[in-house]
């Protein structure tokens, strides 16, 4: 692509340069197509990404998505497996959903980008180039073009969860006691849950909060509020007939005193 005319005063990149609607969505070349866990491990992290200080409509989750980020090349992208980007909206332009993310026209980062290790994609995801080309490494754009704060790395055959922060300049591994850590730039937490989800139980990767508990899908919450009001309603049904064996008792004491009122030639109603 030809570089765009200037004009004076210049105009920003905003006005100059290819916006998401200029740059290709997709690739049928592109090494490391979704399988099945491709599609069902990025559902449930986005399903419980909920940052505590970020409302919803300020944060833009995705997962093989084109993410452009050089200006100088127009055409080059990486597709990470799962990003997120905090306080940017939801919609492009506030309106309708993305097409890629073109980073010289969003003005912001994304925060976290994890990539699912697989023989097709593995040596590319650790920093190592394998075919011959310009582009440079998916851990050279994260590191040092994007800058992006955290890159996560899970091997989903051997359970290792890897997670590097952005320190100086250039990624720092986290040391990991146990599979989950607090991450505190996005004030949330991720770790290994043995589960099922959709039918499938294993180790999937998913959010926690504050308190290490695992941050509940929409489905999860339904269902939990659901649970809830039940037990709310089987508590007023025992309170209820616990009024009413109280009530019984009074009631049979009560006879019961009649009686001996009588016995003794005391009308209980006279008294």
């Amino acid at each position: 692509m030809s570089p765009i005319e200037q004009v004076e005063p210049p105009r920003s990149p905003q006005e100059t340069l290819p916006t998401m609607y200029d740059l290709p969505s997709e690739d049928s070349e592109e090494p490391g197509v979704p399988d099945e866990y491709h599609i069902l491990q990025p559902e449930l992290l986005s399903a419980t990404f909920c940052p505590p200080n970020y409302a919803a409509d300020e944060i833009f989750v995705a997962s093989d998505l084109n993410l452009y980020y050089d200006p100088q090349h127009y055409n080059w992208y990486k597709r990470p497996d799962w990003f997120a980007v905090l306080g940017v909206s939801r919609l492009y332009n506030n309106r309708e959903l993305r097409l890629s993310y073109v980073n010289w026209q969003e003005g912001i980062r994304p925060h976290v980008v994890i990539e699912f290790l697989s023989p097709g994609t593995r040596n590319e995801d650790l920093g190592r180039r394998e075919r011959r080309t310009q582009q440079p490494t998916k851990w050279q754009v994260y590191e040092q073009i994007l800058g992006i704060p955290y890159y996560i790395l899970f091997d989903r055959y051997t359970d290792e969860l890897q997670i590097f922060q952005l320190e100086g300049g250039y990624y720092q591994p986290l040391e990991l006691t146990e599979p989950k850590i607090w991450l505190p730039h996005l004030e949330i937490g991720l770790g290994l849950w043995l589960g099922e989800y959709r039918g499938i139980t294993r180790n999937w990767l998913r959010w926690s909060d504050l308190q290490e508990n695992w941050i509940p899908t929409p489905t999860e919450q339904e269902r939990q509020e659901k649970e809830l009001a039940q037990q709310q309603l089987e508590q007023e049904r025992q309170e209820k007939e616990l009024v009413q064996q109280q009530l019984e008792q009074e009631r049979q004491r009560a006879e019961r005193l009649a009686e001996r009122l009588r016995q003794a030639g005391i009308n209980p109603d006279e008294i």
